[in-house]
């Protein structure tokens, strides 16, 4: 991976800071707080200058809405990279733009294409992950919610868990069984379901941040046309895996952590002991230092990553490690700037909308959620298990025996 920049990147670079200097003012606040709420108006906007500029979906071709650019690593490397430095949003980012438009641009049909993409990206669309149940969780393949086909449509009933962001979305992706004489892993199908259809009741799940960020979904009955289904039935076991794929990217998302410690160091900077920034002493810096050395790894390993995708090679182990390597660290991120704040964040009061200038609350937030990601989107301990046995060729985990 060669990460010289070209003339042509260099120009690219340039244009980027020019934009950023003349629109950046409109940027909304950038993540933070554990609000994790419906883009706003100012939001939706700004997704729109972003595509328009090609800053968002660059790489969607222009016939789903997307600015249409050819794949490049180091152009979207630029973009994120000026985007952070700047403390500008990238844009909108979510399951429907980061998990479901890639599974559609590979496995969707024309028509799904056509239909879905363009409202999704543009942030019109929000859309949430219907996977883990209650009794399957990181055991995705035993799970019981099914559509059974009657009268010519889906009829789904079943229940979902740590569902983000279902009190809010449109859409759900749903993974259930469809032929359940089949094996477990050919038995399942992957839906496009309205939030709004009859039967559907979404229940909201306070954390411990004071939101709401994961849900209950029950379905009665669910009624979703035949065409609902994605790649074909019994289909959904290959469809859900590209998913996951884009998934782990988006929770050990390097340009997250960037910007992430690119706040940090501004916080250790600006808060001071005897007069003292934090920053200028030895054990803070060391950390500091240690952390964006693990950073700029994760960088380094990404672009690596969408350069073996964009071969159309099998990154095997090295897609396994990040959403576990990147969802420590960003934890580890936010318990630095946790242990800085001190006294100042321990009267934590979670609010509806957090922005950035509310920076202790912002902090604890984002320490507090970051702590349920290392759980969400599969355990640490069960991606170790997959790291080791998939991608290491180890011998698989005993299993208890029965009674036992």
């Amino acid at each position: 991976m060669d990460l010289t920049l070209s003339d042509r990147h260099r120009a690219l670079q340039a244009e980027v800071r020019c934009f950023i200097a003349r629109h950046g003012h409109l940027s909304p606040p950038v993540g933070g707080g554990g609000g994790r709420v419906r883009p706003d108006r100012r939001a939706l906007d700004w997704q729109a200058r972003l595509i328009e500029a090609g800053y968002a979906a660059r790489f969607v071709p222009r016939a789903y809405g997307g600015h249409g650019a050819a794949p490049d690593v180091l152009e979207a490397a630029i973009i994120a990279e000026e985007f952070t430095r700047a403390g500008v949003s990238p844009g909108i980012q979510g399951q429907g733009i980061r998990m479901l438009v890639p599974t559609l641009l590979e496995v969707g049909s024309e028509e799904q294409r056509r239909r879905w993409i363009p409202p999704t990206i543009r942030g019109e669309v929000i859309w949430c992950q219907g996977y883990s149940e209650p009794e399957a969780g990181s055991d995705l393949a035993s799970l019981r919610t099914r559509a059974d086909v009657v009268d010519g449509r889906f009829v789904i009933n079943g229940q979902k868990i740590w569902t983000s962001s279902a009190h809010f979305a449109d859409m759900m992706f749903l993974l259930c069984r469809t032929e359940p004489d089949r094996p477990r892993h050919e038995g399942l199908s992957y839906l496009l379901v309205p939030m709004d259809a009859p039967g559907i009741e979404v229940r909201p799940l306070p954390t411990m941040t004071g939101h709401a960020t994961f849900n209950e979904v029950f379905l009665t009955d669910v009624r979703v046309p035949l065409d609902a289904v994605v790649l074909g039935r019994g289909k959904g076991w290959q469809v859900a895996n590209v998913t996951l794929r884009h998934e782990r990217l988006l929770l050990g998302d390097a340009a997250k952590l960037a910007h992430r410690l690119h706040r940090l160091r501004g916080l250790l900077e600006r808060t001071r002991v005897d007069g003292v920034p934090l920053i200028r002493m030895p054990h803070w810096r060391e950390r500091l230092m240690r952390l964006q050395g693990e950073v700029l790894a994760m960088k380094c390993h990404q672009m690596r990553l969408l350069s073996e995708a964009a071969r159309g090679q099998d990154s095997g182990l090295g897609l396994l490690v990040v959403k576990y390597a990147g969802t420590v660290l960003a934890w580890r991120l936010t318990a630095l700037a946790v242990d800085a704040l001190g006294d100042a964040g321990l009267p934590y009061e979670p609010h509806d909308d957090v922005a950035e200038d509310d920076e202790p609350t912002t902090w604890y937030a984002d320490h507090m959620y970051d702590l349920g990601l290392i759980i969400g989107g599969g355990s640490s301990n069960i991606q170790k298990n997959i790291i080791a046995e998939r991608g290491l060729g180890m011998p698989r985990e005993p299993r208890p025996q029965g009674g036992a």
